[in-house]
């Protein structure tokens, strides 16, 4: 068995957290809160309320596939990555209906200087997350 190395520990507790944002900011939204829902753009609460239900599957799946990644890199579990992947492909299907087709893909002209960064940080993290949780598998450091 390889001794687990801190920088897993590390990475692990570091991604549990940035992902518990995103649930958070999930079930936030999803529940309506007025107090959070309160800081955003009539424009983004617009899209929230008019967004698919396909749209919030796949953001449901984007959110807790990455905090389950995270979760599972600390549990030293090899399906850490499969988890990331997954979350991956939730924020692909998301990125797709929020970008491109969306009120003609003019999302982003809304969202802010803010969500821009998230924007481009969300699915960076996320690679690398991904990427991690398959080296640490491949070295015998998740099983």
């Amino acid at each position: 068995m390889t001794k687990t190395p801190v920088h897993l520990w590390i990475i692990g507790a570091l991604s549990l957290l940035w992902n518990a944002g995103g649930g958070f900011d999930y079930v936030m939204t999803q529940t309506e809160n007025p107090d959070y829902l309160a800081a955003l753009t009539p424009e983004q609460q617009a899209f929230l309320t008019n967004a698919p239900l396909w749209f919030e599957a796949a953001w449901a799946v984007g959110v807790w596939f990455s905090v389950f990644g995270s979760l599972l890199l600390l549990l030293r579990s090899r399906y850490a990555g499969s988890a990331f992947a997954l979350s991956l492909l939730g924020l692909i299907v998301a990125s797709i209906y929020t970008y491109l087709i969306a009120d003609g893909g003019s999302a982003l002209a809304v969202s802010g200087t803010a969500a821009l960064i998230f924007t481009v940080a969300i699915p960076i993290i996320l690679i690398a997350l991904w990427l991690y949780a398959r080296a640490m598998t491949k070295k015998g450091v998740l099983r």
